[in-house]
């Protein structure tokens, strides 16, 4: 019986099992463990009580409330030990002298002493139960979640000690490569020697082509980023742009970030997808006007109508974006039909239809802007955080927020592993590409 105690209080332990409730051995173990219950409730009514499988439950809730404890948690330790003394308990049964209620009260009281705030409510719900099977079935239950809240604050506890090893590692392999093969660095001089040149070359005077009147003007952030000084910091996150428009090639990728690169193709990929996102729903919204893109779910309509042909643009762009304007002209006909509103112009279609089009054009000039705006929102987000970035969207892009949240923070955390392992020699690399002043001020360990 003890292996049966075992098997049905570790399922009760970790929750029910995953399987089809239809399924034959789904039906076999849910039949084993209620007749299991049901077993140990006729032991506990028989005259005189048979208390063999209640003392196996108590030994395994006396072992995991022992699990729970913290190393310096001592004095507790000895608390439940002299408390739970199995040996004691035994003898207690044996004799019809065993103290059902104080065993009850003392286990849901240390329960409620060490279980996370979230459980509490879980644990005085048991408080409530009188049936000593119910309880017994009930503080398994509610154990199997403590436990997995101990392992979930022993994963969190050691994340950074694992994080930081992992970082030593790397660094200490790619020394050891460096040792052999001086050269190692080239490909990462280069590229970051390319990001400065880039910051020092004066911008255009025109940032926005002529005819892109309907797209909102730059950001407060967008015109200060263009007269901030050359700094160490702007230069690597030049640089970590750089590589979401690398020429597939050019075989002189930085060596620091090789093990990255399919990493940064997937994001640029998805930085791509966004452009054309954002520039479908800014054309569409300057012809349906606020009405219709006040309801997210009309928003939400063109976002999978353009989502859903992401695939075929890639090989077929003018092909995709026919369909896309098609489908995108026939929803804003029908949506603005429905809400009794005027229906677009003959004219208009014609000239939303043939704008849409030319977002197959790498050339066009909507799409050329929404490029510029988010590659400017995710070197905002190298910089200040992405949360601050959302904060402050440069035009066109208020959209799309949700997806760009998402892209911004994926390139945050590749960017800010790759600077806590490569940090050092970044930081030497760019001593020669700075000023010695605003080189002294920064390290890019700390970026």
């Amino acid at each position: 019986m003890t292996e049966t105690i075992n098997e049905v209080s570790k399922r009760d332990f970790h929750g029910e099992e995953n399987l089809p409730s239809n399924s034959s051995e789904g039906k076999v173990k849910e039949t084993m463990h209620n007749d299991f219950w049901d077993h140990l409730k006729e032991q506990l009514t028989a005259t005189p009580p048979d208390f063999s499988c209640a003392l196996e439950l108590l030994k395994e809730i006396k072992e995991i409330l022992l699990s729970l404890l913290l190393p310096r948690q001592n004095r507790l330790r000895s608390e439940i030990e002299e408390a739970l003394d199995m040996e004691l308990i035994k003898q207690e049964a044996e004799h019809g002298a065993l103290d059902v209620p104080y065993l009850s009260k003392y286990i849901l009281n240390m329960m409620t002493l060490l279980c996370a705030p979230v459980r509490d409510e879980a644990v005085q719900k048991l408080e409530n139960i009188t049936d000593p099977v119910r309880l017994l079935r009930g503080i398994f239950q509610v154990l199997g979640l403590m436990k997995m809240d101990m392992v979930n604050y022993t994963i969190q506890s050691l994340q950074p000690h694992l994080q930081e090893h992992s970082i030593q590692l790397e660094r200490a392999k790619f020394q050891e490569q460096l040792n052999k093969q001086p050269s190692l660095l080239d490909h990462t001089t280069k590229w970051l020697t390319q990001a400065a040149a880039d910051l020092s070359t004066p911008p255009s005077a025109a940032l926005d082509p002529p005819d892109s009147s309907n797209v909102a003007g730059p950001a407060p952030s967008e015109a200060a980023s263009n007269l901030e000084p050359l700094s160490p910091t702007m230069v690597l996150s030049q640089g970590f742009l750089n590589l979401l428009l690398w020429d597939p090639e050019n075989e002189e990728f930085p060596e620091t970030l090789l093990m990255d690169r399919t990493r940064l193709q997937d994001l640029e990929s998805q930085l791509h997808q966004l452009t054309i996102l954002a520039s479908v729903l800014l054309v569409a919204s300057s012809f349906s006007g606020s009405v219709l893109f006040g309801s997210p779910q009309f928003v939400d309509k063109l976002k999978r109508i353009t989502k859903s042909l992401m695939e075929e643009f890639k090989t077929r762009p003018e092909e995709a974006m026919k369909t896309v304007s098609e489908q995108v002209s026939q929803e804003i006909h029908q949506s603005l039909k429905t809400m009794g509103l005027a229906a677009l112009s003959s004219e208009n279609t014609s000239s939303l239809t043939g704008q849409l089009e030319n977002i197959a054009k790498k050339e066009n000039c909507v799409r050329s802007v929404i490029d510029q705006r988010i590659h400017l929102f995710l070197k905002c987000c190298l910089v200040l955080g992405v949360q601050r970035s959302l904060l402050d969207l440069p035009g066109g892009l208020t959209l799309i927020e949700a997806e760009l949240a998402e892209l911004g923070q994926k390139f945050v955390n590749l960017t800010h592993h790759n600077q806590q392992v490569f940090g050092p020699y970044y930081t030497e690399i760019l001593k020669t590409l700075v000023s010695p002043t605003q080189a002294l001020s920064a390290k890019v360990e700390s970026l």
